[in-house]
This record gives C-alpha cells, sequence and structure tokens, in this order.
C-alpha cells in the first residue's frame, strides 16, 4: 500500500462501510500518511457499476466518530470479552466467545437486576399544611367544605 500510494495526490479508501471498515481505512491512511497524499473515504453498499459510481462521486474525509467507536469496542471486548470467554470455557463448554455487546449488555443488564435487588423501601410521608392564628373567612369555609 504505501508503495502504490507514495507517487498518488489521492488515495480513495473503499473498505466495509461500518465502524470496523472505517477503522481500517483510517489505520491505511495512517500507515502510508504523507503530506502530499489525500485520503477520500468512498462507501457503497452494493457492487454495482451504478453504486460505485455514486460513491466516488462523493467521497467524503473519514469519519472519526465511526472510529473511535470501533476503538471503543475492542477495548471492551478486551475488558469483558476476553476475561468472560475463559469462564464460559471452564462453566459451559470450551470454544465459547463472549460477544462484545452481549457481554457489555449482560453486565448492565445484570449490574441493575443487583441494584434492584438491594433496594430497602422506606415508608415515608410528606404532610404541607398552611397555618394561621386567625380562622379562615366565612366565604374561604364554603370553599373548602
Amino acid at each position: 500500500m504505501k508503495t502504490a500510494a507514495k507517487d498518488a495526490a489521492t488515495v480513495y479508501l473503499a473498505t466495509d462501510p461500518d465502524r470496523e471498515g472505517e477503522a481500517i481505512s483510517w489505520h491505511l491512511a495512517e500507515i502510508t500518511k504523507s503530506r502530499t497524499i489525500k485520503f477520500r473515504r468512498v462507501v457503497f453498499h452494493e457492487i454495482t457499476e451504478d453504486a460505485i459510481q455514486q460513491a466516488f462521486k462523493h467521497p467524503r474525509d473519514i469519519d472519526m466518530d465511526l472510529v473511535n467507536a470501533q476503538q471503543a469496542r475492542r477495548v471492551l471486548d478486551r475488558l469483558v470479552g476476553y476475561k468472560i470467554s475463559p469462564l464460559l470455557w471452564r462453566k459451559v463448554r470450551r470454544g465459547l466467545s463472549a460477544g462484545r455487546v452481549q457481554s457489555v449488555a449482560l453486565r448492565i443488564i445484570v449490574d441493575r437486576e443487583r441494584e434492584i435487588e438491594g433496594f430497602v423501601s422506606v415508608e415515608y410521608w410528606s404532610i404541607e399544611a398552611e397555618l394561621s392564628k386567625n380562622p379562615p373567612s366565612r366565604s374561604s369555609r364554603s370553599v373548602l367544605n
């Protein structure tokens, strides 16, 4: 890639249209980066002549929000998935892996359920009163009754 891009003014990156593809494009741009090369991202969802032509008519910059989403997902995989998978091997079956999203979602659900189970309700009452030394007038008594 470095050799091929060395003499190019613009490099078009056409990896998958999801966050993984966006991160791959970003990594490719990073390893081949030079001051003279411009990197443009083209995205298409079907491999047809029209879709590809449209993608090249509307190139864009690399979407760093998608790149960061992929990086965060990778970190979660390492923090949660790598710890849960060995547990699954010991308790359920060898070779199972804990999905990144499922593991994190399950953890959030379990933490919330534990919070609910640990909740101790306490009865309380709020009483408000408006007090006065003088009894209410006759007209206000009829409103109260």
